[in-house]
């Protein structure tokens, strides 16, 4: 079985400006490509789990996050360090697109992205770790029985206190130069 590092996207990849659905609004996050290259040569596959509910509320549409996607795909492919997988959800209970207005079992932080990423890479969750800035991204985690949680980004204060099992770090580049210098172990 793989194992791989799931990724929540705006916020951990991306400067979260809100609701990040154009080129124009998308910035990697300092360090990203190389931390992301360094994971993968760790042997772990990579996998971007992504609520998006900017589709459901129409402020983009799906063809947008796909061209988005393959966008930053291309960049992050130049450095090695591109997705091996990516997962969104563009639901929302409260939806203005009523295609999209349904309670579903993907949106974080319910687990079904996870558990569809698991299906299709046969992935092993007991190995695999979550990196997550937001609680919720955590929750989905712990939902699909993943174990080791990182919290990364702007709401470690408000959200660190709701999940105090996840492993703490201002950004992924922290995270994974940590990880690399033996200060946090996955064995």
């Amino acid at each position: 079985m793989n194992k791989a590092v799931f990724f929540d996207r705006d916020g951990v990849i991306n400067r979260d400006y809100g609701y990040v659905g154009s080129l124009e609004r998308f910035e990697f996050l300092p360090g990203v490509p190389e931390a992301l290259a360094a994971i993968k040569a760790k042997g772990y596959l990579t996998i971007l789990v992504t609520n998006q509910s900017g589709i459901a509320r129409g402020l983009y549409t799906t063809d947008d996050f796909d061209t988005l996607t393959e966008f930053m795909q291309g960049q992050l492919q130049a450095k090695q360090a591109q997705f091996d997988g990516v997962y969104f959800c563009p639901h929302h209970p409260e939806a203005n697109v009523a295609a999209f207005r349904c309670e579903c079992a993907c949106r974080k932080p319910k687990p079904g992205m996870i558990l569809w990423a698991q299906k299709e890479f046969s992935l092993d969750l007991e190995h695999s770790i979550m990196v997550g800035d937001h609680a919720s991204d955590i929750e989905a985690a712990k939902n699909a029985g993943l174990t080791k949680l990182i919290l990364v980004g702007e709401h470690l204060e408000s959200d660190g206190p709701l999940v105090p099992e996840a492993k703490c770090y201002p950004d992924l580049q922290s995270f994974v130069q940590a990880w690399q210098e033996g200060a946090v172990s996955f064995n």
